[in-house]
């Protein structure tokens, strides 16, 4: 496994996990707005997800969408921005999603 110095810079990846979707218009709304604010703070879709296979446990996510930023911190401006504040209260009124911002290696 590939270690990094501590003072490296490390990429962040933000997982959203669209558990129940109940209003559609609302998310395409959403996802028409979000790609420019997701890029204002460098970020970059990853994973918007098509296919899943399950190989392990339980979980059977049906929609699962990633967004890489520059470092941990970035990833969390972003989340927590005015820019997106709006953006985020709209998808959370079209369904049920669970998410995490994590740091890579």
């Amino acid at each position: 496994m590939t270690s990094f110095k501590q003072n490296e810079m490390k990429p962040a990846y933000c997982l959203f996990e669209n558990v129940n979707i109940t209003d559609s218009a609302k998310l395409e709304e959403y996802k028409k707005n979000v790609f420019p604010v997701v890029e204002k703070f460098g970020g970059k879709y990853i994973v918007a997800s098509g296919q899943i296979r399950n190989v392990e446990g339980d979980w059977n996510p049906q929609v699962l969408v990633m967004i890489q930023f520059s470092t941990f911190e970035q990833a969390n401006k972003w989340y927590d921005s005015e820019d997106y504040k709006e953006l985020k209260t709209l998808r959370r009124s079209s369904g049920e999603f669970n998410a995490v911002i994590m740091e890579a290696l």
